[in-house]
């Protein structure tokens, strides 16, 4: 067995995205963390990646989907969630988000042991991702955000009226038909109360 002589924070790092808030400039009736809204994304985007394979002739690996959209907030146990308003307000705040992002993918990546960084390095950095995979967690990043949107709307929070219509109007867009799918066979039921979804057995 090798000898172990390193030790790492790379996971008391991770451990610590249950404490990061999302939607910090909107009132929440349910608070969301980025741990449980980096879970949501990706189940989204691994049903994603199998309806393009068996109804629309792709060809991606769900699996490396899924995990790549488990790590794809992991910068913001360093950078804080910055609200989209705040995120693109401008071309400047933009560039200088994405550079400060980019900096922590690479202090993050270095603080694993030396012989994991190559198998993490697709995982935390986005530009050595294949463009199909980050197209998919995008949508399901999106997706994710309208559910929450129309989570906190049926609360009676109307905080969240208008990123529910952008929201809407940019997944309606979408010109990937696994999107479209998915809103059409699973997101109606999840409107539904569980009273509601019990009767739908």
């Amino acid at each position: 067995m090798k000898e172990i002589t390193v030790t790492s924070s790379f996971y008391a790092y991770l451990s610590r995205l249950r404490w990061i808030k999302r939607w910090g400039l909107k009132r929440n009736a349910h608070e969301e963390n980025v741990m449980e809204h980096s879970w949501e994304v990706s189940v989204i985007a691994h049903t994603l990646a199998l309806i393009k394979n068996r109804y629309y002739d792709g060809n991606v690996d769900a699996n490396a989907i899924a995990t790549a959209a488990l790590y794809h907030d992991i910068t913001e146990v360093i950078t804080g969630d910055l609200p989209t308003p705040i995120k693109y307000h401008s071309k400047e705040i933009n560039a200088a988000y994405k550079q400060i992002e980019k900096q922590a993918e690479k202090e993050l990546l270095n603080l694993l042991p030396s012989e994991l960084r190559a198998d993490f390095e697709a995982l935390i950095h986005h530009d050595k991702m294949p463009e199909e995979h980050v197209q998919i967690i995008k949508a399901a990043d999106k997706i994710s955000a309208y559910l929450k949107c129309q989570a906190e709307l049926k609360a009676g929070n109307t905080e969240f009226e208008t990123a529910a219509e952008q929201l809407a109007r940019t997944i309606g867009e979408s010109e990937q038909p696994e999107v479209a799918f998915f809103m059409q066979v699973f997101v109606p039921g999840c409107g539904l109360t569980l009273d509601g979804l019990m009767k739908t057995y």
